[in-house]
């Protein structure tokens, strides 16, 4: 089985990596972001076209997203059937979501914050680089030593930010039109084909 038939059915527990500080190159991880920001409401206006950072300040440096894009496109590369995780928006989305001021979201951002510190300090100690510059064998590497739940016990850490991002990373690129059509789902089209409800059941609910 392929990477992306895996991440097409791949559910994976989240936890809370603890806190790391190496640098992006001198650059920090991620930018602050009060999290009582004003989220979209119990109505929110669907008219609107939300752009990335407009509901709320985004918080990924570019550093941290130069490495954000590289680990998405890791996991879910372009093939012959659809392009690679970033180009389509992916790290906007983890950048949107790590940002809100939403209980749930707010509990992934340690994860996903400290996990990219982690994974570009697991890149300069082997390789002497960042993550974005190794080459595809590099970063597969590191990869492979975090992407089961099986991982030696000096990679927990690293195990359990993949783990969250990789969930992130399938969520945001199979809820695009683009991710859609790459599993098949014809969900919210139109179809001429379809016959409306059987005669049983609308019987049954007293409708015919």
């Amino acid at each position: 089985m392929d990477r992306r038939t895996t991440i097409k059915w791949m559910l994976a527990a989240a936890a809370t990596v603890p806190a790391l500080r190496p640098s992006f190159a001198g650059d920090a991880a991620a930018r602050d972001v009060a999290a009582n920001q004003a989220g979209y409401g119990t109505d929110p206006n669907l008219q609107k076209e939300w752009k990335s950072g407009g509901p709320w300040p985004l918080t990924l440096t570019e550093n941290a997203r130069a490495t954000a894009k590289a680990l998405c496109d890791l996991i879910i590369p372009a093939d012959d059937v659809s392009p690679a995780a970033s180009a389509v928006g992916v790290v906007d989305f983890i950048d949107e979501w790590i940002s809100s001021p939403y209980p749930q979201q707010r509990g992934d951002r340690p994860t996903v914050l400290t996990g990219l510190l982690w994974i570009e300090a697991e890149s300069v100690k082997r390789f002497q680089k960042a993550f974005p510059a190794l080459s595809g064998a590099q970063q597969s590497a590191i990869a492979d030593d975090i992407c089961t739940t099986k991982s030696k016990a000096e990679f927990a850490d690293g195990a359990k930010f993949f783990a969250k991002f990789r969930d992130l990373t399938a969520g945001g690129f199979y809820t695009t039109p683009v991710g859609m059509k790459d599993i098949g789902y014809t969900g919210n089209v139109p179809s001429t084909t379809f016959a409306g409800p059987p005669l049983e059941a609308l019987k049954k609910a007293g409708l015919a």
